[in-house]
């Protein structure tokens, strides 16, 4: 068999990202990329220090839970995806048509805004509980 006849990934769109070599770091990278933000502009959003988004994608830190989800809303992929590879995830560059960069930045806000609410929402509940307890104290 002749090294032309090796198939690489980049010869193929099918599982262009394989559990057994992608790491966490490789699929945010690759979904910030998708998602054209720089890794200071992911920062930014995520209220980190870039330093913060270099680390991740080196795998030598990992976020906390409540950032992960904030991740996935932002760059538009789910949280299982870039925990494990499986899921939905960012498409192979090939497989990408016209207009895929406006849909996907549409997307990527509406899921950065749902990600925002359920933050907001969280925060909202603990607050009520707050002023039921005062209340039922005075």
């Amino acid at each position: 068999m002749t090294i032309d006849a090796i198939e690489t990934p980049a010869d193929t769109n099918e599982n262009w990202f394989s559990n057994e070599a992608a790491t966490f770091g490789d699929r945010l990278a690759a979904a910030r990329e998708a998602a054209r933000l720089s890794q200071a502009d992911l920062a930014q959003r995520l209220g980190v220090k870039t330093r913060v988004i270099e680390h991740w994608e080196a795998d030598a830190k990992e976020p906390r839970a409540n950032r992960l989800q904030m991740v996935a809303g932002i760059l538009g992929v789910s949280l299982m995806w870039l925990l494990t590879g499986e899921g939905d995830g960012v498409a192979a560059p090939e497989e990408e048509g016209a207009g895929a960069e406006d849909l996907r930045g549409v997307l990527g806000e509406v899921s950065e805004v749902r990600a925002a609410m359920s933050v907001l929402t969280s925060r909202l509940g603990r607050l009520e509980k707050r002023l039921r307890r005062n209340a039922a104290a005075s």
